[in-house]
């Protein structure tokens, strides 16, 4: 059901849903002239824009090639000492948290005393 204000009962009153979604007599207006034609206009070639280099030079085969070298080191640590640092970090978070779980599930199962 559409709903719309009367200006005479001051309240909402049920309505078409063409009379609520134009309101108080208000219609949509329309266009008499056509639009633009978009397609017809003729278009600049690409020389003529000045190039720029906004993303900057393709790294993604470099970085393919050095991680993907046979040398026996896994991926996520290929990068050497800061991927070392946040891997022990991330196993310590996780170990911590894990302990924490455990001992908080083992306070929980004991009774108080009273």
């Amino acid at each position: 059901m559409y709903y719309k204000f009367s200006g005479f009962t001051q309240k909402l009153a049920g309505a078409w849903a063409s009379e609520a979604y134009n309101p108080q007599g208000l219609k949509p207006v329309v266009s008499t002239e056509a639009p633009p034609i978009i397609f017809a206009t003729p278009t600049k070639l690409t020389s003529s824009y000045p190039t720029y280099d906004y993303a900057g030079k393709n790294k993604v085969p470099e970085l393919q090639k050095f991680f993907q070298k046979p040398d026996g080191v896994p991926v996520h640590l290929k990068r050497g000492l800061p991927d070392r640092m946040l891997y022990r970090t991330t196993m310590a978070l996780t170990l911590g948290g894990t302990i924490y779980c455990l001992v908080a599930l083992y306070m929980a199962a004991q009774p108080r005393n009273r």
